[in-house]
């Protein structure tokens, strides 16, 4: 149900929302005021950033040539012979089944693979977000918020994350086969949605968790036929442990700059390896037994809000996590303004343009990003109270 906001505090909103558009609006400016060689003065790297991985793995698999993506050194001469040599080092890190995207996308040339990526996991986020009925203006706001901003700066996929992740919740009792088969396609980046098999078990939704099954199978399969069966190998021998060095390297790193995570917080804070994993355990059963609670049969809370709450805790509950994941944490941002006059409104703010200076609180080394979504949390549960049982779930 829509609560009743006072015009001071819509047009606060709107003041905030506009402010986040400019901000973000003017660092894609300054990043695509581009060198003669094509590098962003602003990220000194080429403009597509981590797109540049998507699209030159799908080349390579285009070409026959996917083992290369596995061997680092041959990975970053084949991206330097392609792009510049002043390219930094740049790492293949996803599982090879992303790569069913990629190689379609590297069919066209990268700026126009970069919009078409761009534009078209805005479009599903767009569809993911629906279920929610948020108000048109609300709606937008979401779509233009300022992590799709950064993550439109990143060329990441944090749209696309975004939407499998909200639309799978959103569905999971109407639509239990569709929410399943969304939650599959996530695993081509599984970290984000280590909470989803609790939300499953405990809500009794064992279609979706089937589903899930099932096509996360059938992917695996798609991709083992598609570049052949080692692909997956290669993968949890070489790219595994090399993200896992990548994470357990010294604080701090020049990639720490957008983290925003319960390990790296515990680096920050001194902890080795080891404390920050115990760190990261711990919270990441807390989180688990939070959703647990929340997706209960028995539970009254609304189910768009339980949503909106899980959704910004699958990045709690993840050691690898950063600035253009937080979609989800300023959809919720925008749920609560409109559904829960009791949350504050300046806190909303303040989530709301969080991600577009994380790396800045960043590079004066505090790393204390993580809290921001779990204040909002807290916020929702303590402040928000309980209304629409689950027999009321929207469709």
């Amino acid at each position: 149900m829509l609560a009743k906001r006072s015009k001071f505090d819509a047009v606060s909103a709107l003041i905030i929302v506009l402010f986040g558009l400019v901000i973000g609006f003017g660092y894609h400016v300054h990043l695509w005021h581009l060198e003669a060689d094509g590098f962003s003065p602003v990220s000194e790297k080429l403009p597509y950033w981590d797109f540049t991985n998507l699209w030159a793995g799908g080349v390579l698999a285009s070409n026959g040539s996917v083992e290369t993506i596995f061997d680092v050194e041959s990975y970053r001469a084949f991206l330097r012979q392609m792009f510049t040599p002043r390219l930094a080092d740049q790492e293949w890190s996803y599982p090879p089944s992303i790569l069913l995207i990629g190689i379609p996308l590297s069919q066209l040339p990268i700026f126009p693979a970069y919009v078409l990526w761009t534009a078209g996991t805005i479009a599903l986020l767009h569809f993911a977000l629906r279920p929610l009925s948020l108000p048109p203006l609300a709606h937008l706001a979401c779509l233009l918020s300022p992590a799709g901003f950064i993550n439109a700066a990143l060329g990441q996929n944090g749209a696309l994350t975004a939407a499998l992740l909200i639309g799978g919740l959103s569905l999971v009792f109407s639509r239990p086969v569709i929410a399943g088969i969304l939650f599959g396609l996530l695993t081509m980046k599984p970290h984000l949605g280590l909470l989803i098999p609790i939300c499953l078990l405990a809500s009794g939704s064992y279609r979706a968790f089937l589903s899930a099954t099932v096509t996360a199978v059938l992917l695996f399969l798609v991709t083992g036929l598609a570049l052949g069966f080692d692909v997956w190998q290669v993968f949890m021998e070489k790219t595994a442990p090399m993200m896992s060095s990548i994470l357990e390297a010294p604080y701090p790193q020049t990639y720490h700059s957008h983290a925003m995570t319960v390990f790296v917080m515990a680096r920050w804070l001194g902890l080795d390896v080891a404390g920050a994993y115990v760190v990261q355990g711990v919270v990441l059963l807390g989180c688990a037994a939070l959703v647990a609670y929340l997706w209960r049969p028995s539970s009254s809370i609304e189910h768009a809000k339980r949503v909106c709450i899980t959704a910004t805790l699958s990045i709690v509950a993840s050691p690898y996590g950063y600035s253009y994941d937080t979609i989800p944490m300023c959809v919720t941002a925008a749920f609560l303004f409109v559904t829960d006059t009791r949350v504050n409104k300046w806190l909303l703010a303040f989530v709301w343009l969080y991600p577009l200076y994380v790396h800045r609180v960043n590079h004066e080394g505090i790393g204390i990003g993580v809290l921001v979504p779990i204040l909002l949390v807290s916020s929702a549960l303590l402040v928000g109270g309980r209304s629409a049982p689950r027999s009321e779930a929207l469709a």
